[in-house]
């Protein structure tokens, strides 16, 4: 005999206080006594008659009052109850009439008759509506970050956290299965930057040292693989010093997953098979593999590194055409060696010289000097430049009637962001992107080094332990800012998922690589030497990724904020409203840990 869902719901969550859930009712529980527990939804007094919306996390109920079942002192206490105060009541489920049933409601079909009432948490009037009227706006984010206990009452966090529930879940049973082991790395950790700033913790008992809160366990996983635990995964809290934005908090957890005697391709099997399980889990469909492209496709034909895939607007180099023009600035350009790209849209031709304009303004805030518009109509290309154009410039550039071309003449570094911010906003101006439609891609061969614009020092594009592409091991004496490295991204609609590489497990070539990213042998030793050591002592072949939790649930629960699927997040300015942090600390706390604040000034406050 099969259990339904309700019923295990109610048989699992069932303590002396209660045999059922709130959203576990249904018809089949018609003529039963049940006890129930939960906070006040919604009241309504009919004069006689009183109902009130139970809810728990389960779902909601309706409980009706009336003298025929219900004593004085009960109809009394169910009259004066306020709402998101916490009762525990008894009663029996009955049907609705027909007419009053309610198909919005799981539980619509069936009310609680109400013989007995406790209050057992009495509430003040809450500082915002939990259950507001349908149209309503919700409070300001602000007023419900700070009263964040009532916010996580609203069916929708609710809803997003029990789906956080399941990924991670998912994530453990899908992992387990192939062997990983789940382990623990240290939260209070050596400071080794890492491209972000750290949040440094005081040491009490070493006066003057520093702990780092780790932005991610990335050094911990490698010691497993040099330690011969063969498959690692955590469900890791990570933490990183910097600016935030609405997909972006100072303190974040990410699936992180490394493995050994392994090849790209492994790793990627395996995590492509993970983020297929999480999608079906949240009732999504995905099919693995996903489609493969290379850094240098993604930047040439998209202008960058995480491209959506979801509608087409790719970019095109088109400088032979404009090289035949007599357009002064374009030619100075292309004498400096610089390109022209752009891209076609189709239909654009019906933008406004308002419209045109915006998306120059979109290209000159990603960094562009300019935007070089041409349409082509029934007559002709029209548009500021035409007339500089050759006559069969439209044929050249692959302009259909209709078709707006819209194109950058600059170095690929200050035209692939500007190119791609305009793409972005046509699509979403134009309605490009069709709603039911998703696109993952596996972005792979990226730069082992970018080159700072002023000075010229490499830098690690993902981080210094990245293994270098084979075939490129030879650049690192003589090019290594064209060495390609064995990292690999998984990007979803334009946005990147997870992250990972192939770790270098040599540690003479671990050395060679901090010496090219300017970390000397003795900072290196300060820096990493037990990840050194340990490398040393015998290290496989090894290798991971990391997924962003936080990200992945706010996509699958449809959020638009990171903040709507973490129980208690940060604001952008990097505060927890609700408990009020960070704070002063006394100045006797400061004197235990030998600190001092120093004032904006300069000098000890």
């Amino acid at each position: 005999m099969s259990v339904s869902v309700s019923e295990l719901q109610s048989s699992v969550l069932a303590t002396s206080m209660r045999t059922h859930t709130c959203g576990s009712l249904t018809l089949d529980h018609v003529g039963q006594q049940v006890r129930l527990g939960g906070w006040v939804h919604r009241s309504r007094d009919l004069g006689g008659l009183v109902f009130l919306d139970l809810r728990d996390r389960t779902g909601v109920v309706q409980l009706a009052f009336g003298p025929a079942w219900s004593d004085a002192n009960t109809l009394t206490a169910a009259a004066a109850v306020g709402v998101e105060s916490v009762i525990v009541i008894e009663g029996t489920v009955v049907a609705r009439a027909e007419q009053q049933r309610n198909a919005d409601m799981s539980t619509g079909d069936i009310d609680v008759q109400v013989t007995s009432v406790r209050v057992v948490g009495a509430a003040s009037t809450p500082a915002f509506p939990v259950a507001p009227a349908k149209g309503d706006k919700l409070p300001s984010e602000e007023l419900r970050l700070r009263h964040r206990y009532l916010d996580l009452r609203r069916a929708d966090l609710q809803r997003n956290l029990m789906l956080r529930h399941k990924l991670t879940q998912a994530t453990r049973r899908f992992l387990d299965s192939r062997g990983f082991l789940e382990l623990e790395t240290p939260i209070l950790t050596k400071p080794t930057p890492e491209g972000a700033r750290d949040y440094l913790v005081p040491s009490r008992v070493h006066p003057g040292e520093f702990y780092a809160l780790p932005q991610s366990p990335q050094i911990y996983k490698q010691l497993f693989m040099c330690a011969g635990y063969d498959r690692y995964f955590q469900i890791a809290r990570c933490f990183r010093d910097e600016d935030l934005r609405a997909d972006r908090q100072p303190e974040f957890t990410q699936i992180d997953i490394e493995a050994s005697f392994v090849g790209q391709e492994d790793i990627l099997s395996t995590a492509e098979a993970l983020i297929a399980e999480l999608w079906r889990t949240a009732g999504v469909p995905a099919e693995s593999p996903f489609p493969r492209m290379t850094y240098a496709h993604a930047m040439e034909h998209y202008g960058c590194d995480r491209p959506d895939l979801r509608y087409g607007l790719e970019l095109h180099d088109v400088t032979p055409v404009f090289a035949a023009s007599e357009l002064s600035f374009v030619q100075a350009a292309i004498a400096r060696g610089e390109r022209v790209r752009g891209l076609r849209v189709p239909g654009g031709a019906a933008l406004s010289r308002k419209q045109t304009d915006d998306l120059e303004i979109v290209a000159k805030g990603a960094g562009a000097s300019g935007l070089i518009v041409v349409k082509r109509t029934e007559t002709g290309l029209d548009g500021k430049v035409a007339k500089f154009l050759a006559a069969d410039a439209a044929d050249q550039l692959g302009l259909a009637v209709g078709e707006l071309g819209l194109y950058v003449a600059a170095p690929d570094h200050v035209a692939s962001p500007a190119l791609d911010r305009v793409r972005q906003t046509v699509a979403q101006r134009l309605e490009l992107i069709p709603s039911d439609v998703h696109a993952f891609v596996v972005v792979t061969d990226f730069p082992m080094f970018e080159k700072d614009p002023n000075t010229g020092a490499l830098g690690a594009v993902h981080h210094p332990f990245t293994a270098p592409h084979p075939e490129d091991l030879a650049l690192l004496d003589s090019a290594p800012e064209r060495a390609r490295a064995l990292a690999y991204d998984i990007v979803y609609d334009g946005l990147e998922l997870g992250g990972g590489s192939i770790r270098i497990s040599d540690s003479a070539l671990q050395a060679r690589i901090f010496s090219l990213l300017g970390i000397d042998d003795v900072t290196a030793q300060a820096r990493f030497g037990f990840l050194l050591e340990a490398l040393r002592a015998g290290a496989p072949p090894h290798g991971g990724i990391a997924f962003g939790l936080d990200r992945i649930t706010m996509l699958l629960a449809g959020a638009t904020s990171l903040r709507d699927v973490i129980a208690f997040p940060k604001t952008t300015a990097a505060r927890a409203l609700f408990e009020g942090a960070p704070s002063p600390v006394p100045a006797a706390d400061l004197l235990e840990l030998s600190l001092a604040v120093a004032s904006r000034s300069g000098g000890n406050a």
